[in-house]
């Protein structure tokens, strides 16, 4: 049985073992997506998709979770990223930051629906902003470690790299979670 602590203006909920179940399985979504990668000029995977259906479905504070367990099980080794990859320095590489970035989209995402409710806009705004704050994020990351190891890049090849070829890719993506979310939180209505 759920208990809710109260303190002064805050109502916060225990999470329970059905939510500890379903942020465990879509920590593995997210790695399973991670390994799913379309070919294509730059070729991309399906794990901000995840990210993204992740916190759509379960919404804020338990996407947010599924999705910092996921950067933990790979932090510690597990290869959960891209190419079956993990470890601490994988993210402390160039592109570790867009990893880090799913955090903060996630988080995101979860001001947003606080703020906002869970409809189709408000959902779609989350999830545009959400990969904003990555893309910002990991653009920073990015510039930063290569600009150590490689010798100084610009900003505007950093995003030629990083960013421009992802994002029709990426808006596919939202256009995806958006619809699979909506489609899907009224057949699980424990998940909500």
């Amino acid at each position: 049985m759920e208990k809710s602590v109260s303190e002064p203006g805050i109502n916060k909920r225990k999470l329970s073992t059905a939510d500890l179940a379903v942020i465990a399985l879509m920590a593995s979504v997210i790695a399973v997506c991670s390994w799913i990668t379309i070919p294509s000029a730059v070729p991309f995977t399906m794990q901000s998709f995840a990210v993204f259906l992740a916190v759509g479905l379960l919404g804020g504070k338990r996407g947010s979770l599924a999705v910092l367990i996921y950067i933990l099980l790979g932090s510690i080794g597990l290869p959960v990223f891209s190419g079956f990859r993990g470890g601490l320095a994988h993210l402390a590489g160039p592109t570790g930051g867009y990893i880090i970035g799913f955090l903060f989209a996630a988080l995101i995402m979860w001001a947003v629906e606080h703020i906002a409710g869970k409809g189709i806009k408000p959902l779609s705004l989350s999830m545009v902003l959400g990969l904003l704050v990555c893309y910002t994020f990991g653009t920073i990351w990015f510039i930063i470690v290569y600009s150590k190891s490689a010798g100084p890049i610009s900003v505007g090849a950093a995003l030629g790299m990083c960013v421009i070829p992802f994002i029709i890719p990426d808006i596919i993506k939202i256009v995806l979670a958006v619809i699979l979310t909506l489609k899907l939180r009224p057949r699980l209505p424990n998940l909500t």
